[in-house]
């Protein structure tokens, strides 16, 4: 039926008069207009062209982000794994004042949220890798799964970054799935830069690392976390491990100042040490940032991209004072599996060491050392794995279920 049929003719030709005067009285005062505006378009929207619109608004409103889904449709808040509650935390749209908070205003997500908001991409890649994850109980034995880390906070977990954070994915899952906890990953604010607007700009690895738990790695971040109780997750390595060289796999860059260990004391945290190890059966690292810096162009966009990172460890010394940032170039392999050993816990309440400097550094080296001593423990007992290929792993899900886990090792 025609609109003409259902609205008279003089109606209808009032609205659209009406409507486009309205039209050109909003249009004429979009610069005018100072708050913060978030837009989300459609990439495949057929009845409107909302990508356009979402270009105009980015270039009129004078503080308007665009969130671009390229493969959604018109009914973009219908579809599914659209959430927009993940999508206003995830551009720190949420917030309870003019500033977010990270601690006040952080919702933590559910299990059923984090497997959602993944792709599949991502599952598969974590059904290759197979994890295996290993704690210590009080008694010193070594158990599958995580009997042996405490169930409340505050607690940090300190371990080893693989490249990219290739190990996060399951981390984060398995305290999720196990203990029902967010870990809150202390995380380099470069990630959190909003540098990198577009009008076309897709939501982010980065933006989905906040909804999960990341946090800009600052003191006073962390105070406020080990305040309320928090499970905190901490590289002391930074970028300079998530961004190592060839030959560097499974290598600690750690600084010389323990201030973490004081900082855990003071809330007496207790502190978790962990390694992780298997990179080296999942990708091959091609171009390394040696090898990049050698060709002019690269080398130039490294240069360039790095004027605009404030470098946090800046007072460090060593490596670790070192962090350019880059994307390294690497081929998969055929999947060997992921190992993660999490040591005995260490209770920091009591301990003299807020003003000892000397028992502090004692116990920052110790926890560097149980680390060490977990990377060295799963690379010799990997070996005796006899999942640890993926062909392997298939076999036996074949005969048993795919949702069966898969054997490993004895620890």
């Amino acid at each position: 039926q025609d609109l003409g049929e259902i609205i008279p003719k003089d109606t209808l030709l009032w609205k659209l008069r009406l409507l486009k005067s309205g039209s050109a009285y909003v249009n004429s005062r979009l610069h005018a207009i100072s708050a913060e505006v978030l837009v989300l378009a459609s990439g495949k929207d057929n009845l409107l062209p909302s990508g356009d619109e979402a270009d105009r608004l980015w270039a009129s409103l004078k503080n308007c982000r665009v969130r671009y889904f390229k493969d959604s449709g018109h009914t973009l808040l219908l579809e599914e794994g659209i959430n927009l509650l993940n999508i206003l935390k995830g551009t720190i749209t949420y917030r309870r004042s003019r500033q977010y908070d990270t601690v006040t205003d952080y919702l933590p997500p559910s299990l059923s949220d984090f497997r959602k908001t993944f792709s599949q991409n991502e599952r598969w890649y974590v059904a290759a890798a197979s994890p295996v994850m290993l704690s210590t109980l009080e008694d010193g034995r070594i158990v599958r799964g995580l009997a042996g880390v405490p169930d409340k906070g505050p607690l940090l977990l300190v371990g080893n970054h693989m490249i990219l954070g290739l190990e996060l994915r399951p981390l984060y899952e398995e305290f999720l799935k196990e203990k029902k906890v967010i870990l809150r990953g202390m995380a380099h604010p470069f990630l959190f830069s909003r540098d990198t607007e577009t009008p076309r700009k897709e939501i982010s690895i980065n933006e989905t690392l906040s909804v999960f738990g990341a946090t800009p790695v600052t003191p006073m971040n962390m105070y406020r976390l080990f305040s309320k109780g928090s499970f905190i997750l901490l590289y002391p390595g930074g970028a300079r491990e998530a961004l190592h060289r060839k030959g560097e796999e499974h290598k600690l860059f750690w600084p010389n100042h323990p201030e973490f260990v004081r900082m855990a004391a003071r809330f007496g945290a207790t502190i978790v040490p962990f390694g992780v190890v298997g990179e080296d059966d999942l990708i091959e690292l091609v171009f390394d940032y040696n090898d990049l810096e050698s060709i002019p162009f690269i080398r130039e966009r490294i240069e360039e991209l790095n004027k605009t990172i404030t470098n946090i460890r800046i007072n460090a010394d060593g490596e670790v004072s070192e962090q350019p940032m880059y994307l390294p170039g690497f081929l998969p392999k055929l999947p060997g599996r992921l190992y993660y050993h999490f040591g005995k816990p260490i209770e920091t309440r009591g301990l003299d060491i807020l003003k000892n400097k000397k028992d502090a550094n004692a116990l920052y080296l110790r926890i560097k050392s149980e680390i060490e001593g977990s990377i060295s423990y799963l690379k010799k007992k990997r070996e005796g794995d006899p999942y640890r290929s993926i062909v392997q792993r298939i076999l036996y899900q074949a005969s048993f279920g795919s949702s069966v886990e898969v054997p490993t090792f004895e620890p």
